[in-house]
């Protein structure tokens, strides 16, 4: 436990070997439960996962049992009720091994571990790759702006201080400020930064109510849940921490990343808008964005007939450009006050933890 909240970890894993089993070694000593997802994978990830545990979970009831007790972990669970430790009465595994019979992608390993933290009612649930990529010594740092009633949601953010970026190549650097730009329009969480961070931390409040079971599966899980907290009014905190890469190599295929990502943030943009402030509330500034971006394409549109025209029938240019830039300028404009008033409205729901 940690400050009087019970706390889970899912532990994502896909041929981790060599890097998964020091992850679960490293645990910190407050977290009642750790799911480790083995998703499906094709060398010893499994078998290092059911290791570790073992290992974790005898250390766990010796930490709680006396050695006399210690015979049977199941007779020690079936004792009278006073003689079990209630930081144990929900929890008779420290260490729950999780394996997927076909590869589901590390959101779906994500969203396996989130239903289980849901059943056994943790009250905040973090997530820590299987590659060690994460340092288990700053986990308090996620857990404490939700444990002090200040977030629902809080994730890691490597760009806020250049210091903190250094191990992040250009490439990476690059490609992360493209999709962090994306997502601040696709979530509407303006402040937020690098939301391919997967170090995280939710509370059984947001995990329950987010519609966890329809998150996205793909690499882009964690933008995709951030479409959906903000469609819920959920307040996120950005924790500030260092990049950190190690021996482990990356099965992202960049290309197809930045496709599949790019057209799932379309999608829950929209339907960001429709929920948030056509559904469970009223606001214009979905008016203002659908009204902007079809006048700003019809815009677009004007001004490329307006060209064929002149160079295919030698039209005069003049009158059909200018309505087309008209056009274009004023859906523009209509574009800019919803994002300003997006903003606006999610001013207060946005935290950055600083060091």
């Amino acid at each position: 436990m940690y400050r009087d909240h019970t706390v889970g970890v899912v532990v994502p894993a896909y041929n981790e070997e060599g890097f998964v089993g020091e992850v679960i070694d490293t645990m910190p000593e407050y977290v009642d439960r750790v799911y480790v997802v083995d998703d499906c994978s094709t060398d010893g990830t499994w078998d290092e996962i059911q290791r570790h545990a073992e290992r974790a979970n005898e250390e766990s009831v010796i930490a709680h049992y006396s050695e006399d007790a210690v015979k049977s972990k199941s007779e020690a669970i079936a004792t009278d009720g006073g003689t079990v430790p209630d930081a144990l009465r929900g929890f008779d595994q420290q260490v729950v091994p999780i394996q997927h019979e076909e590869n589901r992608g590390v959101g779906g390993a994500i969203k396996t571990g989130y239903m289980e933290a849901l059943e056994d009612e943790i009250d905040v649930t973090a997530v820590m790759g299987g590659d060690g990529q994460m340092d288990p010594d700053i986990l308090y740092k996620f857990l404490d702006p939700i444990v002090e009633d200040e977030a629902d949601y809080t994730k890691g953010n490597r760009l806020l201080y250049k210091e903190y970026r250094e191990g992040m190549s250009k490439w990476r650097f690059f490609g992360n400020s493209i999709l962090t730009f994306l997502t601040k329009i696709s979530s509407g969480y303006w402040k937020t930064m690098d939301p391919q961070n997967g170090y995280a931390a939710i509370s059984h409040y947001a995990l329950d109510n987010v519609g966890i079971e329809h998150m996205y599966e793909y690499y882009g899980y964690c933008n995709d849940l951030l479409v959906r907290l903000n469609a819920k009014g959920m307040r996120v905190a950005d924790v500030a921490m260092p990049a950190v890469y190690g021996d482990e190599e990356s099965s992202i295929k960049y290309s197809t990343y930045m496709r599949k990502v790019s057209g799932m943030l379309l999608r829950n943009f929209l339907w960001r808008l429709k929920v948030k402030y056509l559904v469970l509330d009223f606001h214009p500034l979905a008016l203002f964005y659908y009204f902007g971006a079809a006048t700003s394409l019809l815009g677009v549109l004007g001004g490329a007939w307006s060209a064929y025209e002149k160079v295919a029938s030698g039209n005069p240019l003049f009158v059909r450009a200018s309505l087309s830039i008209m056009l274009f300028t004023m859906g523009s404009m209509f574009l800019m006050f919803a994002m300003l008033f997006d903003m606006q409205v999610n001013e207060s729901k946005e935290v950055q933890i600083r060091d």
